[in-house]
């Protein structure tokens, strides 16, 4: 289970894709020089490879335990992410202000992208944390954000994100967990905050010095539902005024969860409140929190979809080494007997050049978001709208890319890839958590038909379309899919009811998602014949090929069922369709 970072690739759609050298022209970016960006990306590459790449598998067999209320990982993960602060890993996007580089969230993306390839489960601790942060540069306080956001860019403190509770799942507007005002003594002007949360992703351990929970709560008298919520922060460590860490807060982990895979992330159950004595502080206004609260999961559902490309370039590593050096019966359509590597075989061929397409084609999806996410931050409202619509493709298409690489290269290694041992299961284990976190991708695709259909009037859809159909003239089975999804975007909004919409949603995100991703790759391919990156001139335009000639097809033919309707979906009763 060796890892090689995929540096070449990534710098190609960070230079593509994503347009780095446009960015680095903004005064806001300027330090974002090739030869800075270089070594951002070899230097983490090289990290992850050495530091978060080796406690994979141990992480895998061994995971999170909880003992006395005490979450404790796996041998190496301690130094692991003490090196991680150490080298600044953690603060390449935030804000200088509080100890950051200040560099394009791009960059930011490819920290991650290495790091979750070389460990997806230690990864989603860091991931956690850049959302927290970016949630209280947006809406926190000055004095909230001067006491918590120098330690949480630093690394040396870590963050979640508490929304789910047992009776509330995507429905948040269900949860019950309350917020008490204060009114005298040492927490006055604070809250007492009560409830419990599920699903929490690293809400308890030990590697870093302090917690800090984001969670959704409500206030007395709050309005019902999703207008009633408020985000509050709560720190497993009360926080002095002068920095220095107090007593612990009434927080704590009840229990893990035993999962299908991210082993060695604790995914806890926690408890606010036992004692009456947790303590939290408002973040924004009142009843405003999911508001606060969506920052933090929009730039989480982007860096969701970068674990569809980590898992994807993890598995196709895996198999294509091992379709290397399994050897096993004659090519069939050579006239020479001899085994040969399974990798001369047409099917297993077909397979490995699969997981190379989707894998490179869900990176340069995930780099051109990021890139049009930058230029909204410099104030380009086509691009902020444009990065709102591809947020829910690159979370969707990227996360089922990842599972079907991941169970792709279960298949190259046969019988081997269902056994433990070779650790190919364990890709496929992992990646299946992704598709459901940060909102389902059905709930991505919902949104994508209902309010990204709508915005800007329905243009930023629109023009997105027309951009393909025109840069892609001379690649027709591509141009005609974006001309399709144009065609469904116009029934959906024009001719649709909600349900129709509705039921059509899955198909037509990946519609839009293969049509955007293959025009990145187009870009892509029209660099390398130009003379950049020549180190992939002989790959490159195989894998772009294949994505062309073989996915863009399989997505066109979604279009029938984009537009089939809800009718069939209902031809049936409830009772009837139970048994």
């Amino acid at each position: 289970m060796t890892y090689t970072p995929a540096t070449q690739d990534q710098l190609l759609a960070i230079r593509v894709n994503a347009g780095i050298e446009e960015l680095a022209r903004t005064e806001k970016f300027a330090a974002a020089e090739p030869d800075m960006v270089e070594a951002i990306v070899e230097g983490v590459g090289q990290f992850a490879a050495g530091e978060f790449a080796p406690l994979n598998r141990v992480g895998d067999l061994e995971g999170a335990k909880l003992e006395n209320g005490v979450v404790r990982l796996p041998e190496g993960y301690a130094e692991a992410y003490e090196a991680y602060v150490e080298q600044g890993w953690n603060a390449i996007a935030s804000p200088a202000e509080f100890g950051g580089q200040g560099l394009p969230f791009t960059l930011a993306c490819n920290v991650l992208e290495n790091l979750g390839t070389a460990n997806m489960a230690f990864n989603l601790l860091p991931m956690l944390s850049v959302g927290a942060i970016e949630a209280l540069e947006h809406h926190g306080s000055e004095d909230l954000q001067h006491k918590y956001l120098p330690k949480l860019v630093s690394g040396e403190w870590s963050g979640t994100m508490n929304l789910t509770e047992p009776q509330a799942g995507s429905d948040v507007g269900a949860l019950r967990a309350t917020a008490m005002p204060i009114e005298e003594g040492e927490h006055s002007g604070k809250y007492r905050i009560k409830g419990q949360k599920i699903y929490i992703t690293w809400g308890e351990h030990e590697l870093s010095k302090n917690i800090i929970h984001l969670v959704l709560a409500r206030l007395p008298d709050a309005p019902e539902g999703s207008r009633g919520i408020s985000l509050f922060v709560v720190p497993k460590y009360h926080v002095n005024s002068d920095g220095s860490l107090g007593p612990r807060n009434d927080v704590r982990c009840v229990s893990l969860e035993h999962k299908l895979g991210i082993n060695a992330s604790p995914t806890c159950v926690m408890s606010y409140g036992d004692n009456d004595e947790c303590i939290g502080e408002l973040v924004g206004a009142p009843n405003r929190g999911l508001a606060a609260m969506f920052t933090m999961m929009n730039n989480a559902r982007i860096n969701v979809g970068n674990q569809g490309v980590q898992i994807g370039e993890r598995a196709t590593q895996q198999a294509l080494g091992y379709a290397r050096d399994r050897v096993q019966s004659a090519r069939a359509g050579s006239p020479d007997k001899n085994p040969v590597a399974i990798v001369e075989h047409p099917d297993v061929r077909r397979m490995l050049l699969r997981m190379k397409a989707l894998t490179e084609g869900a990176r340069a999806l995930l780099y051109y978001t990021a890139g049009q996410v930058d230029r909204g931050v410099l104030g380009d409202e086509a691009a902020r709208a444009r990065g709102e619509v591809l947020t829910p493709l690159i979370k969707a298409w990227g996360t089922d890319i990842g599972t079907e690489v991941a169970s792709l290269g279960i298949q190259v290694h046969g019988g081997m890839g269902f056994v433990e041992e070779t650790g190919a299961a364990q890709h496929w284990r992992d990646s299946r958590i992704a598709p459901i976190y940060e909102g389902t991708n059905g709930i991505q695709a919902a949104d994508l038909v209902t309010r990204k259909l709508g915005l800007d009037g329905g243009q930023s859809l629109v023009s997105l379309t027309e951009d393909i159909a025109r840069d892609c003239a001379d690649e027709p089975a591509l141009a005609a899919l974006a001309k399709d999804c144009a065609a469904v975007a116009a029934w959906m909004s024009d001719e649709a009811s909600l349900d129709d919409r509705l039921a059509g949603s899955v198909p037509f995100t990946t519609m839009l998602a293969v049509s955007v991703a293959g025009w990145q790759l187009v870009r892509q391919l029209r660099a390398v014949e130009a003379g950049a990156a020549p180190s992939l001139a002989v790959t490159k335009p195989a894998s772009v090929r294949f994505f062309l000639d073989r996915i863009v097809p399989e997505a066109a033919g979604l279009r029938t069922s984009a537009m089939a309707g809800a009718e069939a979906l209902y031809a049936i009763d409830t009772e009837a369709l139970l048994g």
